[in-house]
């Protein structure tokens, strides 16, 4: 890349920064080995701050509601927890 490029506008605009508060539960799942006990991701993560539509949750109490025991792909327990937690949008630090 050269120095020309650095200075250039981005070819899209981002808008403004809006805050979002926690983790993306990929990040939080990307950091950890799988597969994967419950009591293990409680024990590594559980004090992660994950973003939900129902605004940020720790990750120990949504597993609280998950029956699953044992993980085998990060897939699996990312899908566990979304049936909990749900999908959608995600509100600002604002809100």
């Amino acid at each position: 890349m050269s120095d020309e490029d650095e200075d250039a506008e981005p070819a899209v605009s981002l808008g403004e920064h809006t805050p979002v508060e926690g983790a993306p539960l990929a990040r939080v799942s990307s950091r950890l080995t799988w597969p994967k006990e419950k009591s293990e991701v409680r024990r590594l993560e559980g004090d992660a701050v994950v973003r939900t539509p129902d605004g940020p949750q720790e990750l120990s109490t949504v597993l609280e509601s998950v029956d699953e025991t044992y993980f085998q792909r990060r897939q699996e327990f990312e899908g566990h927890v979304r049936d909990v937690i749900g999908t959608g949008p995600v509100p600002t630090a604002d809100e």
